[in-house]
């Protein structure tokens, strides 16, 4: 095994350099992994514009992966060499009230691997134990890659606890919207809506699953609901896409006394009717990122073919091609799903 490596590195918005890096050794508690995949998920993109607010110059991204596991530090025997694993990207305190809490997803001082502090977009890369998760042998190296955005929907799903037979909406079919529309299929939604304004999107909701797909450019959201769910709506509205037209859709048209949750992030403050949202009693709950029975939860569905991942898969980059793979994203925005970055171009 050589002494050094190739890693990605942003330098700049827009700038994606390679270095060679010595090889790092798992200290106590670690584990080494051959990193096999990468995928590149929206934040990434952010990155890459200058546009996300808590990032720095120069990062090394990564945080949706798949790996090998190369070598156990000291005190590591629940892995094996060779094993297939993902990464959970969280670095937590430890200490603050929700780490003490069983919410250490949002730890007060929580980063996440390649934003606020260094990914795995490289050949090796050394993680505690703690955040290595094993996959089984039936999931490929792609799909291991996609663990990581199907647990922040599988999270996203979960934070409207009476989803069992529930009928629910979800708005905005990107990655994440097609994966929680899975996800809540998976978990025990009834039915579930999606909408969007991209027909191509809406299509591959529909492949996957979705019961119903609206684009709302050409229907009225409101009537959409009525029509697809029935009199009584959907019992929770998932908001995938986060502005002040999806978000507003969903609370003037929610059932009152109904729930909403937010998964997008805003890009800037939001100008939604608050009024109607009090005056209609709804639920307004939030999600963020995931904890490691997500992972797990995720690991599951895939395992047991209650979600399809490959449908997602857009398109395969080398390693070498990094920036390449950004710039396909950038001239492919509605026809790209996910990007994967090919670190060890392995047969599956």
């Amino acid at each position: 095994m050589s002494e050094t490596m190739l890693q990605q590195v942003m330098t700049a918005p827009g700038t994606i350099t390679f270095q060679t890096a010595p090889r790092p050794q798992p200290r106590p508690g670690q584990v080494l992994v051959k990193v096999k995949r990468i995928g590149v998920c929206g934040s990434d993109i952010h990155v890459y514009h200058g546009a996300h607010p808590f990032t720095s110059y120069p990062v090394t991204q990564g945080h949706e992966l798949s790996a090998q596991v190369a070598a156990l530090g000291e005190g590591v025997d629940q892995f094996t060499v060779g094993q297939k694993v993902t990464i959970e990207p969280q670095v937590c305190c430890g200490k603050c009230y929700p780490c003490t809490h069983g919410k250490y997803n949002l730890c007060e001082s929580l980063k996440v691997m390649g934003f606020q502090t260094t990914g795995a977009a490289s050949e090796y890369f050394a993680a505690d134990a703690s955040k290595v998760t094993p996959l089984p042998e039936n999931l490929t190296w792609d799909e291991g890659a996609m663990i990581e955005p199907l647990a922040v929907t599988v999270h996203a799903a979960k934070r409207f606890p009476e989803l069992e037979g529930a009928k629910a909406a979800v708005l905005g079919a990107g990655p994440i919207g097609i994966l929680l529309a899975q996800s809540c299929k998976a978990l025990g939604a009834a039915r579930v809506l999606v909408t969007d304004v991209s027909d191509t999107r809406l299509a591959l909701a529909r492949q996957v699953g979705a019961d119903f797909a609206v684009n709302t450019k050409d229907r009225d959201f409101g009537e959409a609901l009525t029509e697809c769910l029935g009199p009584d709506k959907a019992d929770v509205i998932y908001d995938c896409a986060g502005n002040d037209v999806t978000m507003g859709q969903a609370i003037r048209h929610a059932r009152k006394g109904s729930a909403i949750v937010l998964v997008a992030v805003f890009s800037k403050p939001a100008s939604v009717d608050l009024a109607v949202l009090n005056d209609h009693e709804l639920d307004l709950n939030t999600s963020m990122m995931y904890r490691h029975e997500d992972y797990v939860d995720a690991i599951r569905l895939v395992s047991e073919g209650k979600v399809q991942l490959r449908p997602l898969m857009s398109r395969h980059f080398p390693f070498a091609e990094y920036q390449a793979a950004y710039e396909y994203i950038d001239a492919n925005r509605e026809t790209t799903m996910k990007v994967l970055i090919d670190v060890d171009p392995c047969d599956e």
